[in-house]
């Protein structure tokens, strides 16, 4: 009776600690597991904002810098150009920039120059259409693609056209104005792209 007593409690310890150590290495194999879903340091630093000079910035020029992985383009708009963007209103298809509110134009952009400040636009430098870069056509003039062109980006894989606020020609391949990412200033000559929180 007593060894039979003693089989079962062998038994019962058995199953325990059978059960403690299959917990502890499923543990021990899933940690590693859900650590691989996590973001890597490379990943985060990919999404992260990223701060732009644009102090040495001349008007009519353009600087591109990268987040997540995608160009942003910073342009200093001269008085002409701002004066151009004017005269684009019955060329593009969304002149106010109501399509996609928020998603397309952050709300202290959604101003007749798409910006937080007129001079300074701030822009993803991807088509809208099938995200081919456009190119910087800032010389107002006849061209091959727009007889009476006033300045702007234009797309050569499709023919895509936008004016100098990012806004699309109407009539053309590409449904959506170039996206204005979030940002805001942190001083005169600094921005941070990819958050804007605390305002503009």
């Amino acid at each position: 009776m007593a060894d039979k007593e003693l089989d079962q409690s062998k038994r019962r310890f058995l199953i325990v600690a059978t059960g403690a150590a299959g917990g502890v290495a499923g543990a021990a194999t899933a940690v590693p597991f859900v650590a691989s879903m996590l973001p890597s340091e490379r990943a985060k630093a990919a999404g992260a904002p990223v701060e732009a000079d644009i102090g040495s910035l001349a008007p009519g020029e353009k600087v591109t810098v990268e987040w997540r992985g995608q160009p942003v383009w910073i342009v200093r708009r001269t008085p002409e150009m701002l004066e151009t963007i004017k005269k684009s209103d019955d060329k593009v298809a969304d002149p106010k920039s109501l399509r996609k509110p928020g998603e397309l134009t952050p709300q202290y952009a959604q101003n007749e120059f798409r910006s937080i400040k007129p001079d300074v636009l701030v822009v993803v430098g991807i088509c809208s259409h099938l995200g081919c870069s456009p190119q910087d056509k800032f010389k107002a003039g006849a061209e091959a693609f727009e007889p009476d062109w006033k300045g702007g980006f234009y797309c050569p894989c499709h023919g895509s056209l936008f004016d100098l606020a990012g806004r699309v020609y109407k009539n053309k391949p590409a449904p959506d104005n170039l996206k204005v990412p979030p940002y805001k200033y942190l001083s005169e000559t600094r921005i941070l792209i990819g958050d804007d929180s605390g305002g503009a």
